[in-house]
């Protein structure tokens, strides 16, 4: 494990705050859709790993982090390592390790998010925006309300309207769709399945596509899903 220190953290939305911290060594390098395992370096708390997704871009002179708090009062499957997180300040220490791989990309696609999982594909966007390949991808990206849309204005920058639907399940308001991420939504945005798609969300999201994408014709070798 490297010990690095946090320098800035901002909150994006209500439960969702970005940590800024060290690279903890020259030529640490991940790909992005990469994370790693993250631990809090306090008492108590140097053994309960986590694992996070990087946000940021290798070129960048720091790492980014883009995590959800989760209060386990609330969420009791939880074990507090993120509501821990958040209540951080710069100067405190996380403990991380090395990168490893869940989300890879495989080429221009579609992407389905629910909630916190967007994350994994957001140094994805990065790059492929900063590479001049992100057009052609499309996103589709599901919350329950607007105020829970991570980095919505950044989305709406990099995505054209055609190629992006933010989707709310209990908020019908103007320039969002209603509803859950399923075959009728897909429809609407995609109209090739041959093409790979990449799906990272809650369990009971990741079922549901699962079952559903190879019914539209998607070929399950071009289904990327977060293990």
């Amino acid at each position: 494990m490297h010990k690095v220190k946090i320098l800035h953290t901002a909150y994006v939305t209500h439960n969702v705050k970005r940590f800024i911290v060290e690279k903890p060594r020259e030529g640490y390098r991940f790909t992005p859709g990469q994370a790693t395992e993250v631990a809090i370096n306090k008492p108590g708390w140097e053994d309960k790993k986590h694992p996070f997704t990087f946000t940021s871009l290798n070129d960048d002179l720091v790492l980014e982090f883009t995590i959800k708090g989760y209060d386990p009062k609330v969420y009791k499957n939880h074990e507090g390592v993120t509501w821990e997180l958040h209540h951080l300040a710069p100067g405190d220490e996380l403990l991380i390790d090395d990168p490893w791989g869940t989300i890879e990309y495989k080429g221009t696609g579609v992407f389905l998010a629910g909630g916190a999982g967007i994350t994994p594909f957001i140094a994805i966007f990065r790059q492929l925006a900063k590479d001049g390949d992100l057009p052609g991808n499309k996103l589709i990206f599901s919350n329950k309300t607007a105020l829970d849309v991570i980095l919505e204005n950044e989305l709406r920058a990099l995505f054209s309207p055609q190629d992006l639907a933010l989707t709310l399940t209990s908020e019908e308001i103007p320039g969002y769709e209603h509803g859950r991420i399923d075959e009728n939504l897909i429809k609407k945005y995609v109209n090739d399945f041959s093409r790979p798609f990449y799906v990272c969300g809650p369990p009971p999201m990741l079922k549901a596509l699962r079952d559903l994408l190879p019914t539209l014709g998607a070929q399950a070798e071009e289904i990327v899903f977060e293990k």
